[in-house]
């Protein structure tokens, strides 16, 4: 099979057709004592960094699988991971997962075996980053926007309203200007941040998807992160080290994710976030299971567990994220509420331009493909 990068989804829609894809498992069975996760920083917590956030301990008692934690920083690590082996779980965006599926290496989800299959949220039950030709090769996780994280005191107490602080050389409300001041992100889907900027401000262009980009398109989009490469100071991929930058490298604005607004809030940091005026980028997560997993009856009791209504709460508290269980926004069972689900945008779902693997069948044709946006972003971050 070619790889994805240089084919549609359409396309790989026909080849699974051909070959029809099935799940691996008809039953759980008893737990093998250990499930190997490849996961996001802050998504599985056992009250190490906080007391308060653990839905990892009470599940290892109920169901005898040690949880094992390896933390990825960029999706392109954990498909690297993934490609290793010796894990059964991961937590992949949607930049990644269509790439794991064409490389054959996770395995269709029994959606049968997940009693909480049928409490997720239905705008995630079928949605293109992990269905294939109807065939689902994982279960929704969570979801939420990258936010535009800045330092209040240099801002003067004024949120921004675009994208350009980190973007385009200028002086912030402190009088100071924004160059050595900011970061971007150390990953190649950093590119459709810089492509949504352009929809909004080279409307002529006629960018109308920031993951679908012809020639000119994403030369315009390198062109942008080109001159973002001479303000940024350090590029991130690491939430701690980018939380440590903020609090003592002079860092004031970055796009984000809300783990890091929330921890950084927590320690009484002067920061805050907005979705600027040109929208916003994202995520949605899915836990996918590896194609040969060594574990597949405590990755199966670990993908149930975590659609329950409490750990997606309280996960949704702690990462400043959206359920992929509604009934976590309501239901008492952990910290969130109605209203705290409102403040994480879960209204704004249809506003969000969720992480996609690039392809180079798309609508308009030819489109550039994942694999050159992964050496010419290091081309840029370069100085080339």
């Amino acid at each position: 099979m070619k790889t994805l990068e240089l084919m549609g989804t359409s396309a790989l829609a026909l080849l699974m057709a051909i070959a029809p894809a099935t799940a691996q498992i008809t039953s759980v069975g008893a737990s093998e004592g250990q499930v190997n996760i490849v996961a996001w920083a802050g998504y599985i917590e056992r009250g190490e960094t906080d007391a308060s956030f653990d839905w990892v301990t009470d599940f290892e008692a109920a169901s005898g699988c040690k949880v094992n934690v390896k933390t990825a920083n960029t999706s392109d690590e954990m498909v690297a991971l993934m490609n290793e082996g010796g894990f059964d779980l991961v937590t992949a965006s949607g930049d990644a997962s269509l790439r794991l599926i064409a490389g054959k290496r996770v395995q269709p989800i029994n959606i049968d075996l997940i009693p909480s299959w049928s409490t997720v949220d239905d705008r995630l039950k079928n949605a293109p980053w992990y269905v294939v030709d109807g065939v689902h090769y994982g279960v929704p996780y969570m979801w939420g926007p990258n936010v535009l994280m800045y330092n209040t005191e240099a801002f003067k107490g004024t949120p921004p309203t675009s994208w350009n602080v980190v973007f385009e050389e200028m002086t912030l409300p402190d009088g100071m200007s924004n160059k050595g001041r900011v970061q971007a992100y150390d990953g190649p889907i950093h590119i459709a941040d810089a492509a949504q900027y352009l929809m909004a401000h080279k409307p002529e262009l006629g960018i109308t998807s920031p993951y679908e980009l012809n020639e000119a398109q994403y030369a315009a989009a390198l062109e942008m992160l080109r001159v973002q490469r001479t303000l940024v100071g350090r590029y991130w991929h690491d939430a701690f080290i980018q939380m440590d930058d903020f609090k003592n490298e002079g860092v004031v604005a970055s796009g984000s994710w809300p783990f890091q607004v929330n921890l950084l809030q927590s320690e009484g940091f002067p920061v805050a976030s907005v979705i600027p005026e040109e929208g916003a980028t994202g995520w949605a997560d899915t836990t996918m299971l590896h194609a040969d997993a060594a574990n597949p009856n405590c990755a199966y009791k670990w993908i149930e567990h975590s659609l329950a209504s409490n750990l997606q709460s309280d996960l949704a508290v702690w990462f400043g994220a959206n359920p992929s269980v509604p009934a976590a926004c309501t239901d008492g069972r952990g910290m969130l509420d109605a209203a705290g689900c409102t403040a994480n945008g879960m209204d704004d779902f249809n506003k969000i331009r969720f992480w996609t693997t690039p392809v180079s069948k798309c609508a308009q044709g030819e489109c550039v493909p994942y694999y050159r946006w992964v050496s010419d972003y290091i081309g840029v971050i370069g100085g080339r």
